[in-house]
């Protein structure tokens, strides 16, 4: 039923809500006495015209990074405001040529073929040896994998990666160093965590972009912004007058409003149960207690990586296969045991501790560090996920199928 007063019954529910749809924003006082223009970057009002004005911008994640090179070039003055500097990494964006574009149109999944190329890459940072040689098939691998002489423990292995990603911390710290002029604007653009501890960002202009005379960084660690008046920001004492304040705040993870409108067959809703019960759920697409309900790139959710395409067409693939099984067997419900359930929702949470010191900082990976463990997203890895979901496709035993008469 929606707010218009539509109606309307189905016999299957796919939730693809996405995992980043919810807009937050952080408590500031006095926010809601500024005078000025004000809006969440997810609510972007394209009718008013910042050219000229006096801007300011509260966060420096993924969207302030794009956002604030390009308004950078038609403001006044802009003023970031950041509590906590993201990684930026190299980007290397260029054109496609038209030889490609010829090439590509004539091969049939090109672009598939590209993503399970790209999928044979471990980790984010990595992608970007992902060249074009490799991407399109003209060489076998990016680079030559590293043997060790004896296989390595799972918590080896963590710690070989923690070594690595400091590694690729010194990196983009020097990149700042070489690229932005100022020492103390360098230094406060510098991040300090373990790489991927929060969502890495890829990007050439950013910091170039406080080079600029009119782009001021004004750092607020620990704590952020904590007043606003009706003329602007104040920090530290200083008022910043603002013609426009835009919330760069990010989403709400994992937290879209209608897990609290799905009612299972106990009359809960699933957020209802998720936090009487801790969340639960099979391969991140079945919840016990709501049949015939399928969750796209929920909690718990794997089988896939950094290419999050790759990843909602697995489950995309998931979903059919059901609906095919489900008219194979006459069958019109199905379910999900409670055993495999809770054996599953045990093996997220053990992936989660194990994988955990990765995620060494505050961020919306661990729910800003208050999230039980397991209950985020899903840290075992596609290659074990896709081993799971291809069991419980073999064997069926994690299903009930329900018929209206006995088959």
């Amino acid at each position: 039923e929606t707010d218009r007063g539509d109606r309307m019954r189905a016999r299957y529910v796919v939730l693809a809500n996405g995992i980043l749809t919810t807009p937050k924003l952080a408590r500031i006082e006095g926010m809601d006495s500024f005078a000025g223009k004000a809006f969440h970057t997810s609510r972007w009002d394209y009718t008013y015209d910042l050219e000229g004005k006096r801007v300011g911008i509260i966060g420096t994640g993924a969207t302030a990074v794009q956002v604030v090179t390009e308004i950078a070039k038609v403001v006044k003055e802009l003023y970031v405001f950041q509590r906590t500097p993201s990684t930026i990494d190299v980007r290397d964006q260029r054109a496609t040529t038209q030889e490609e574009i010829d090439i590509w149109s004539k091969e049939p999944g090109w672009a598939k073929a590209r993503r399970e190329r790209l999928a044979t890459i471990s980790s984010g940072r990595t992608a970007l040896q992902g060249n074009d040689d490799f991407l399109a098939g003209r060489v076998a691998q990016v680079k030559e994998r590293k043997v060790y002489e004896r296989p390595l423990s799972p918590e080896e292995m963590i710690q070989a990666q923690l070594n690595t990603n400091f590694r690729i911390m010194e990196q983009i710290r020097a990149r700042v160093d070489a690229v932005v002029k100022d020492p103390r604007t360098a230094a406060a653009l510098k991040p300090y965590y373990p790489y991927g501890c929060k969502r890495p960002t890829f990007h050439d202009e950013y910091l170039p972009s406080f080079n600029l005379p009119h782009v001021h960084l004004v750092d607020t660690a620990p704590l952020g912004v904590r007043k606003i008046t009706p003329r602007g920001v104040v920090h530290d004492g200083v008022e910043y007058e603002l013609d426009v304040l835009i919330y760069a705040t990010g989403f709400e993870w994992m937290a879209t409003g209608t897990f609290n409108m799905i009612v299972g067959r106990d009359g809960h809703t699933l957020r209802d149960r998720w936090r009487e019960e801790g969340v639960r759920t099979f391969l991140g697409l079945h919840s016990h207690g709501f049949p015939n309900l399928f969750i796209m790139s929920g909690p718990q959710g794997g089988g896939g990586q950094f290419n999050f395409t790759r990843g909602l067409e697995g489950h995309t693939d998931y979903v059919v296969w059901m609906l095919q099984t489900m008219k194979a067997r006459a069958a019109p419900t199905v379910a999900v045991r409670r055993e495999p359930e809770d054996a599953y929702a045990q093996h997220c949470r053990e992936a989660d501790l194990l994988t955990a010191p990765l995620r060494d900082c505050l961020s919306y990976y661990n729910g800003d560090g208050k999230a039980e463990p397991g209950s985020l997203a899903y840290y075992g890895g596609p290659a074990k996920w896709h081993r799971l979901r291809t069991e419980a496709q073999a064997t069926l035993e994690p299903y009930v199928f329900e018929y209206a008469d006995p088959p």
